[in-house]
């Protein structure tokens, strides 16, 4: 499979590594998480629509990098993180992914059309997947995380697919 290929590469080149699992981390990346949507929520009623879907996805992205340090994976890159959440940890990733679509679209192109709607689509999006990441990880215990490490271990350094 391309994906896991794509995987043992970052791992080989080290921007995804296994690490011991910090509830620091993972705490601060919740934080910056909750920051970040709040963010976008104050650039939406200003109307700075282009700048809220920034923040929307990017709330998305650091509730994934709170579940990957709960667990003990530090991942620098965004695309081998929604390959992580699908993969190991049989999450949807189709929310996040399309967040990040229509994030690389609105950051670098002017040739978009954006609506007040679709933005506040965004920010329901945002919220919903990241209560959907907390949860899960309120429910993690040691041995998930334990089990997780291992398949990670398998996925990160296994013969690509």
């Amino acid at each position: 499979m391309r994906k896991l290929g794509f995987l043992n590469k970052l791992h080989r080149e080290g921007t995804i590594r296994i690490v011991e699992p910090s509830v620091q981390v993972q705490e601060a990346y919740r934080k910056k998480s909750e920051s970040y949507l709040a963010s976008a929520k104050i650039l939406f009623e200003n109307g700075r629509l282009e700048e809220t879907v920034s923040m929307a996805y990017y709330s998305m992205y650091y509730m994934v990098l709170a579940l990957l340090f709960a667990t003990g994976i530090k991942c620098e890159n965004h695309s081998g993180a929604m390959i992580l959440l699908k993969s190991l940890y049989g999450i949807d990733n189709a929310r996040i992914a399309a967040a990040k679509r229509d994030r690389i679209d609105k950051q670098y192109y002017v040739d978009f059309a954006i609506t007040a709607e679709d933005v506040r689509d965004s920010i329901e999006e945002a919220e919903a997947f990241c209560a959907d990441l907390f949860d899960y990880m309120e429910r993690l215990h040691q041995g998930d995380i334990s089990r997780l490490r291992e398949e990670a271990t398998r996925l990160l350094e296994g013969p690509p697919g």
